[in-house]
């Protein structure tokens, strides 16, 4: 019998290489969360993490795709607040609020969206 318990266990404890497949499996590919080198306040919340999700095609509308690719700030700053939680706001981008540091972590996420799907596979096991 207690052998048989043993065995359980032991089919319960994964590897390394179960664990991070299974959190490729189970993550939502349409979302990357990022955490940022300096806290973002927000009212009366402060902020370590934003989520950035896949942005839309109404979003994209407003700005060319390709100012986005060559890392144009403007361009990012433009895309930000269509597609974060908690939103970063237009005003609170334009205040400087945002270390520079983060806006890039931030837009890279953005452009991490707009590669091919099979770029983004190979993207996701590089990390």
């Amino acid at each position: 019998m207690q052998n048989q318990e043993s065995n359980q266990e032991q089919a319960q404890v994964q590897t390394p290489d179960q664990i991070e497949n299974q959190k490729l499996i189970t993550e939502n590919p349409d979302i990357q969360i990022v955490d940022l080198d300096e806290p973002i306040k927000i009212g009366n919340t402060e902020f370590t993490q934003i989520e950035v999700r896949k942005p839309s095609v109404p979003a994209l509308r407003k700005i060319r795709i390709s100012e986005i690719l060559n890392g144009d700030v403007n361009s990012i700053c433009t895309i930000l607040p269509l597609c974060t939680t908690p939103t970063l706001s237009q005003g609170l981008l334009n205040s400087g609020a945002v270390e520079p540091a983060d806006i890039v972590q931030l837009g890279a996420a953005v452009i991490y969206f707009l590669q091919p799907k099979s770029v983004r596979a190979e993207l996701s096991l590089q990390q």
